[in-house]
């Protein structure tokens, strides 16, 4: 029982429901025992020991016959991660959820921003449907708790406001000490009845849903007729244009004291920011004269 196995290096197996002769099979198909006959046999013989449980399981490198049926009957089955990003759309997180061989079951519709970005861990075989519940959950949980939480005289009537901006928020900068700020600029404009003008959500429209295009915003798409398009409609956008992180979620309900109402690209991944507009255009100037032939954005 203590031999060494023929496994030539550690690797997960997926053990399937069955009976121990079934098991003993598929594991010497796998190369992790040599011989069926005698794990049926052993596996007999030493069932008082425990249950043979189907997961899929770590076996380590010529794992002995006996250390074979320990992990079937005590081994932790292996754990997969599934990692979503913040400021992913609802499409691209389908695309994420496809992608996972160790799920299973087809990709719901999930509305969009309804998911909070992080980590998820599960075992092979698990539902995608699942999956995503869980982390509707997750986002029903940490927008309730950062709402409850927030700084007063919001020019916000609902959770769904917070994350509506939010996601905004997540899509305009990169830079974690900026998101309050950028937060800021977007609340005073909210407060003054001034049009957002924030060019992910004309991004969001043009792009059908992606997020994604694949040339410079134009001025053609900063006049689609579109709900989305705050360039054209005042306040916020009928819904979420990706999913925010927790980060963002936080900086919509407690932003930066300031009285911007402007910010454009300062050329380092960054933003200037500006109260008036007359300073505003000079930031604008001086980032329009640091652009290459091809610009990637455009001022907010």
């Amino acid at each position: 029982m203590d031999a060494p196995g023929p496994l030539p290096e550690a690797r997960a197996v997926v053990v399937q429901h069955g009976s121990s002769a079934q098991l003993g099979r598929a594991l010497a198909a796998s190369q992790v025992i040599r011989e069926p006959l005698l794990f049926r046999a052993v596996a007999f013989l030493t069932q008082g020991r425990g249950t043979l449980h189907a997961a899929e399981f770590a076996f380590p490198r010529h794992a002995s016959l006996r250390q074979v049926l320990g992990i079937l009957r005590f081994g932790h089955p292996v754990e997969h991660h599934l990692t979503i990003a913040e400021g992913l759309t609802a499409q691209q997180i389908a695309g994420v959820l496809q992608r996972a061989d160790a799920l299973t079951g087809s990709v719901p519709s999930v509305p969009e921003g309804s998911i909070l970005p992080q980590t998820y861990d599960y075992t092979y075989g698990a539902d995608r449907a699942g999956l995503i519940a869980r982390a509707q959950a997750a986002l029903d949980k940490a927008l309730a708790a950062i709402w409850s939480d927030r700084a007063p005289d919001l020019p916000l009537s609902s959770p769904r406001d917070a994350l509506i901006l939010a996601s905004i928020v997540e899509r305009e900068t990169a830079k974690p000490d900026e998101r309050a700020h950028v937060a800021a600029v977007y609340l005073n404009r909210l407060r003054l009845g001034m049009r957002l003008q924030a060019d992910p959500t004309v991004a969001y429209a043009a792009s059908g849903g992606s997020g994604v295009l694949d040339h410079p915003l134009t001025r053609s798409d900063l006049e689609l007729d579109n709900p989305y398009n705050t360039y054209r409609n005042p306040g916020l956008p009928p819904g979420p244009i990706c999913a925010p992180g927790e980060a963002s979620l936080w900086a919509v309900t407690h932003p930066m004291s300031s009285g911007d109402l402007y910010f454009v690209a300062d050329g380092t991944g960054g933003h200037v920011f500006s109260r008036t507009y007359e300073a505003h255009d000079s930031a604008v100037v001086r980032w329009r004269a640091l652009q290459s032939a091809s610009p990637h954005g455009r001022p907010d």
